[in-house]
């Protein structure tokens, strides 16, 4: 019988690109770390104006860095860009899922499901790289349903330090066995199943109460462990 046809193979200096977001987003690459052209080349079987044709792609949508006559880094984080993200990422992502529910099509919608799927997956298979990049595609998913130029820029920003500091959070949680940690997953993931069907229903006010609330969970998360409670050591006298 006739072999069913094979998924289109994306072309190298597609899957580079999708490695480096990938690797960037999981802290794969932390912040600040260098990246090699002749290295990257190597691994992917393309010479280096392709691969700095990629950076170049890359650095326009805030993954990298690029300055003359040093190599490319990739994006740093710090004290500023977490207090950056944490005023204007409620903006940004509460704009994105309004203009979706105003705008998505049928076919949008079942790609988010897909991705929400997916998700979910990693989220049963406890791999943690695949939660946070999921994720960061569920938004990015958004908004791109969103189809505002100047909307889009701005949450692919935000994503890209959301899924950095997710990264930190949930491997610690992960390896301390913390019992709230499945609680609060859960509920993130309800959460989305919750954002997919006001988008498709068309239904912006609910919408953006439900990303309000999911952008919430995660800023509180994110400043536990940012801040946790102090230890409690009693001295012997």
């Amino acid at each position: 019988m006739p072999q069913p046809p094979s998924a289109p193979q994306p072309d190298r200096k597609t899957s580079l690109g999708t490695a480096l977001r990938k690797r960037i987003l999981t802290m794969q690459l932390a912040p600040g770390a260098v990246l090699d052209e002749t290295v990257l080349a190597d691994e992917f079987g393309l010479s280096r104006p392709p691969v700095r044709e990629v950076m170049r792609q890359l650095a326009g949508e805030g993954y990298i860095e690029l300055e003359a006559n040093r190599p490319a880094r990739v994006t740093p984080m710090g004290y500023r860009s977490l207090r950056d993200f944490f005023l204007i990422a409620p903006i940004v992502y509460v704009a994105s899922t309004r203009l979706a529910a105003e705008r998505r099509t049928a076919a949008e919608i079942e790609a988010l499901k897909a991705i929400q799927t997916r998700f979910r997956t990693a989220i049963r298979d406890g791999d943690v790289d695949g939660r946070v990049f999921e994720n960061d595609r569920f938004h990015l998913q958004i908004g791109e349903m969103a189809h505002n130029a100047y909307v889009l820029p701005s949450l692919r920003r935000c994503l890209i330090d959301h899924a950095r500091i997710a990264k930190v959070f949930y491997e610690d949680q992960l390896a301390t066995r913390n019992p709230k940690m499945t609680q609060e997953r859960d509920e993130a993931a309800a959460q989305h199943d919750e954002i997919i069907d006001a988008i498709e229903a068309r239904d912006p006010d609910r919408a953006e109460t439900l990303v309000r609330a999911h952008l919430d969970l995660s800023r509180r998360n994110m400043a536990m462990y940012a801040a946790p409670e102090a230890l409690d050591i009693r001295l012997d006298t």
